[in-house]
């Protein structure tokens, strides 16, 4: 029995060390396709998932065990941050994030990657799920710089801020927008040490 169980390890770590390359590079694909969704791939010519830097722990993201950023650079020079947060007051709990800003504070998009939203009424926040193909929700986000619009209206237009929202699911859309708002203002608060750092590297998360 000991030799089966010996066989049956070194088998199956064996299969493991086969199939590992293509694990990764389906891995890498799915994280290039979400990342295209949120920044054009003609804004920057660098290899993305190799120019990235770690979070620690991150309350001004919603990020409990840290996160991602992606540096996008053109021709050497500085060209947009991708950033992971995650929104804590969804309606139905977490809703996860990316939000791509250019270096002039001007967001190219925003895509939920996870949330547990009512199906058929909050989850309009995600494009997937969103009915209106047409014209999604989540659309609404690209173009907007935080350079010119204050914090205090980086929410839904029923408090006040500049974001549409579905009657019947505000929390849904207050979170994102909100959550949207601290990526970009963590963004350039720290926009420097994010470009600057070696990458791989990791970064004590702060508040802005």
């Amino acid at each position: 029995m000991l030799g089966f169980t010996v066989v049956f390890t070194a088998l199956m770590a064996s299969a493991y060390e086969a199939t590992r390359p293509a694990i990764q590079s389906s891995l890498q694909e799915a994280q290039m396709r979400l990342i295209g969704e949120v920044l054009p791939p003609g804004g920057y010519d660098n290899a993305l998932l190799d120019d990235v830097v770690h979070l620690g722990p991150t309350p001004a993201l919603g990020l409990d065990d840290g996160g991602r950023v992606w540096r996008a650079r053109r021709d050497g020079a500085d060209a947009a941050l991708v950033l992971e947060a995650t929104a804590v007051d969804g309606y139905a709990g977490r809703i996860g994030i990316i939000v791509a800003i250019g270096a002039d504070g001007t967001v190219s998009g925003v895509r939920v990657v996870s949330h547990k939203e009512t199906p058929g009424l909050g989850d309009y926040i995600d494009p997937k799920k969103d009915r209106n193909k047409r014209s999604p929700w989540i659309g609404q986000f690209a173009g907007v710089s935080w350079n010119e619009i204050d914090a205090a209206r980086w929410t839904v237009k029923k408090d006040g801020g500049i974001f549409d929202y579905r009657t019947g699911a505000t929390i849904s859309a207050r979170a994102v927008a909100r959550i949207a708002g601290h990526a970009a203002a963590f963004a350039m608060a720290r926009r420097d040490a994010l470009f600057s750092a070696a990458p791989g590297s990791t970064l004590q998360g702060s508040q802005p």
